[in-house]
């Protein structure tokens, strides 16, 4: 092997973001615990981290508690494991505690989280002034998740995911119902509605699509009905496959396995791409024939990304392309 796949054929799409497809949030102290230790489980399980743990500051704090909170998320974070995958969702921007939880947790544990989440972003404005309470903090280098929560910040998605310090931009169906005052009826909220209504679809293609402009990563909101894992498999299975979405939250632990499942491309997907990446590494990347039809370095270019979320999502992987992310 001389040359690695990713750095053959991605070129510019080589510094795309590259995530855990699942993002579990938790705000309850026990259930942080039992998530980071479910997240060392699975990482044991599957070789690789599969989702990312998100220690929730805006629902998970009690009025009046948040800076306890803020505390509490902190210590987690010290006292996670070395390999582990932590991040906080912090309050708004136009909270009372926004400052002071940047300040202390970007400050105290900033080195040992992910990222930063910040809900109900609205504009680039309040990306910057989030990127200006990190500098504050000294953790300058630390990433941004964004939640698009109404309908102007869904107008402003591509503004929004160009900003540099953006990772990756999630959508809160909730809030953007609600935000309609009526005109959206409350199916829109549901599994199936959030797929059938027409306004709630065009806002998760507009926040897919300008992730993909800029390489960012766009996750796809809840489902709430988190006793029903027919329907969080059939949402996850339609965010990824007809709307483009790489990454989903989680909101109970059952949901992650259904997630993990339905982002993770199919067994014969990764065969597929298996055979032709390595006919094409035989070929020093030059034109094939496989199975009657030609490919190229732009085909090639896709079924290399079929092998990294394979990665991601921890399938089995032949030898020859598991070696791949043993070496790099």
């Amino acid at each position: 092997m001389s040359v690695h796949p990713r750095d053959v054929l991605l070129g510019a799409q080589a510094g795309a973001v590259q995530l855990p497809v699942c993002d579990h949030y938790s705000g309850v102290e026990v259930r942080m615990r039992k998530s980071l230790q479910l997240q060392a489980e699975m990482t044991q399980e599957f070789g690789t981290c599969v989702f990312d743990v998100s220690l929730d500051c805006e629902d998970g704090a009690p009025v009046g508690g948040e800076a306890e909170h803020a505390e509490l998320v902190i210590d987690l974070a010290l006292k996670a494991a070395a390999q582990a995958r932590v991040a906080v969702r912090v309050h708004p921007v136009d909270h009372p505690s926004f400052e002071a939880d940047m300040a202390v947790i970007a400050g105290k544990a900033g080195h040992r989280l992910t990222h930063i989440m910040v809900p109900k972003v609205e504009s680039v404005a309040d990306v910057i002034r989030a990127e200006q309470a990190l500098q504050h903090a000294g953790a300058a280098e630390l990433h941004l998740h964004v939640l698009i929560e109404s309908p102007a910040a869904v107008h402003r998605a591509f503004e929004i995911a160009a900003h540099p310090r953006v990772q990756s931009i999630g959508f809160g169906v909730m809030d953007f119902v609600s935000a309609h005052g009526g005109a959206i009826p409350s199916e829109g909220m549901s599994s199936a509605g959030q797929f059938t209504h027409p306004l709630v679809l065009r806002a998760k293609l507009e926040i897919a699509s300008a992730c993909h402009a800029f390489g960012k990563v766009p996750s796809h909101c809840v489902v709430t009905e988190f006793n029903d894992l027919r329907a969080i498999q059939m949402a996850a299975e339609r965010a990824a496959r007809e709307l483009g979405y790489t990454r989903m939250w989680s909101i109970h632990p059952a949901q992650i396995r259904p997630i993990l499942e339905a982002m993770a491309p199919r067994a014969q997907e990764i065969d597929l791409a298996s055979d032709i990446i390595a006919a094409a590494q035989a070929a020093d990347w030059a034109p094939i024939s496989h199975k009657g039809q030609l490919h190229d370095r732009a085909s090639y270019r896709y079924f290399w990304q079929v092998i990294e979320r394979a990665h991601r999502t921890g399938r089995d992987l032949p030898p020859e392309m598991r070696m791949y992310f043993q070496l790099h």
